[in-house]
């Protein structure tokens, strides 16, 4: 018997007022930003930073650099297994749409952004620290990330995915700290100076596995570059209001979730090496829980073995092998 599986998108505003539902990931950033005592502080602080950055990309007919604001969804993915209905919460995404107060028009955003997914903390958590358990030097199953990156390609191919949105996704996340980025003369005016290293990361090969390609830009007033995974033509595909909205946004998190790269008090140079131990650096004033989680990140990888992904491997292999046919 043939086996099949369909995807499920639900949404809610990533606002002062968001509360984490049940099924959210518990390591994943947006619940993290809103926990604890000053939740809703950290929330309209982070929402004011991601407009602030904005409007000093997009300062056009934009004077008093007010023109615009960042409205943000978090996307949840849920994927049910139709012969039997077993549903599993899978991954969450970040859409942003822009406001134009001068004009009064909402304009889509790109979507993606911000990746959350309980199969990737499994990946990264699980099973990378068990096989180099043993072994003298790091090293990666030749497999690794084949069962993530099928799962994530099935929902790009959905129609869940093509009915909610019109262009495919981009993802956005810290450079690698393992490898060192030289700037080319190569210059967008809203992404900034390219930035190319020698090899890929391991992180770049996960991403590959999930059909995605990436570069490395740093716009301006970014002090270091970020990472940019994408299908198609980055800077053909999506306009510049469009690019401004996912940089102002995960430029934004990455302050603070990472101060010691992104908020550093000096900007990278021709050559550049990420790290994570660099001292010269100033916090935002969001509070942020990097120790908590990084713990929790191991419970969510071993939930997803046992509940998900050993009971379902058969299944999951016989669901995908049908899609490359």
């Amino acid at each position: 018997m043939s086996q099949t599986c369909s995807f499920k998108i639900t949404s809610v505003p990533f606002d002062e007022n968001y509360r984490p539902s049940e099924h959210t990931r518990i390591t994943t950033n947006f619940a993290n930003l809103a926990r604890g005592e000053k939740r809703q502080e950290n929330l309209r602080n982070v929402l004011a930073m991601i407009d602030s950055r904005f409007n000093a990309l997009a300062y056009w007919d934009n004077p008093k650099s007010d023109r615009y604001s960042v409205e943000l969804e978090i996307i949840s993915v849920e994927m049910t297994f139709d012969a039997g209905g077993e549903k599993f919460p899978l991954i969450e995404i970040l859409k942003t749409t822009i406001i134009d107060h001068r004009t009064g028009e909402r304009i889509d955003g790109i979507v993606g952004n911000n990746f959350s997914s309980y199969v990737r903390d499994y990946d990264f958590s699980v099973v990378l620290p068990e096989y180099n358990k043993s072994l003298p030097a790091f090293s990666i199953p030749a497999d690794f990330g084949d069962l993530h990156g099928n799962l994530f390609k099935s929902f790009l191919r959905s129609d869940a995915y093509r009915s909610h949105f019109r262009k495919p996704p981009v993802i956005c996340i810290s450079a690698s700290t393992s490898k060192t980025y030289h700037r080319t003369e190569n210059h967008h005016p809203v992404m900034g100076f390219e930035y190319r290293q020698h090899e890929l990361s391991s992180t770049d090969h996960y991403f590959g596995k999930m059909g995605l390609q990436v570069r490395y830009f740093m716009p301006a007033g970014s002090v270091a570059p970020l990472a940019f995974y994408f299908v198609g033509d980055l800077l053909g595909d999506y306009s510049n209001i469009e690019l401004i909205g996912i940089i102002s946004t995960m430029e934004t998190f990455q302050r603070i979730y990472r101060p010691e790269i992104y908020n550093a008090n000096a900007a990278a140079g021709t050559f550049y090496q990420p790290d994570l131990k660099h001292q010269d650096y100033s916090l935002t004033r969001i509070v942020y829980d990097r120790d908590e989680r990084n713990r929790l990140a191991v419970d969510q990888g071993k939930f997803i073995e046992k509940h998900f992904i050993t009971p379902y491997r058969a299944v999951l292999e016989q669901l995908f092998a049908q899609c490359a046919a």
